[in-house]
């Protein structure tokens, strides 16, 4: 079923421009894209907003430290690895497939945002789920790992998210060394 679903979804790759270009700005963009908005938020924010910004941080570090725990216990190759007839349009090294890193990573910042700022949360919910998904219409993945990633993203940040006693204590110093910096932006 994973590599039937698999199919289903590599086999649109390649037949519009234009969704390939979308699918694959989602795959090699997620990284920038997420840096832009926490540090928007950042900039821009109250200490509320940067205290988010830590707590959506510290998710997408766990998550992708959750991952590599994973990958070493469960080894599961590439579909491309795997398989002859996957059409992939972003090369990638031959590594751990499951979970995808792309899609944790991206899940647990949003759900950590969402959980703390629905307004920007639910917006970057939709841009990760769309990562996740053109990690399976690029070739890079299964849906199972897809799957998998949006499962731990979303345990971490909600973990994260419920030790505030933990959480709050790093996110004062990191935001009280940032507030001794001269001449940056500050906003209470």
């Amino acid at each position: 079923m994973n590599y039937d679903l698999l199919k289903a979804i590599n086999g649109l790759a390649g037949h519009s421009d234009w969704v390939d270009a979308i699918m694959k700005f989602a795959t090699n963009y997620a990284v920038p894209v997420f840096a832009v908005v926490l540090l928007a938020m950042w900039f821009a924010g109250n200490e509320f907003m940067k205290k988010t910004v830590v707590y959506s941080t510290i998710s997408g570090i766990v998550g992708i430290l959750m991952n590599y725990l994973i990958a070493k216990i469960y080894f599961e190759a590439r579909p491309f690895v795997t398989h002859d007839d996957i059409n992939v349009l972003v090369e990638h090294a031959s590594d751990a497939s499951f979970p995808s890193d792309h899609t944790t990573g991206a899940i647990a910042l949003a759900f950590a945002i969402a959980l703390r700022n629905k307004k920007i949360g639910w917006i970057m919910m939709v841009f990760a789920l769309l990562t996740g998904f053109s990690r399976i219409y690029v070739g890079n993945h299964y849906p199972g790992d897809v799957l998998a990633g949006i499962i731990v993203g979303m345990v971490v940040a909600f973990i994260i998210n419920k030790l505030p006693s933990l959480v709050n204590p790093i996110a004062n110093l990191i935001i009280k060394i940032y507030n001794n910096i001269p001449l940056v932006p500050k906003r209470m």
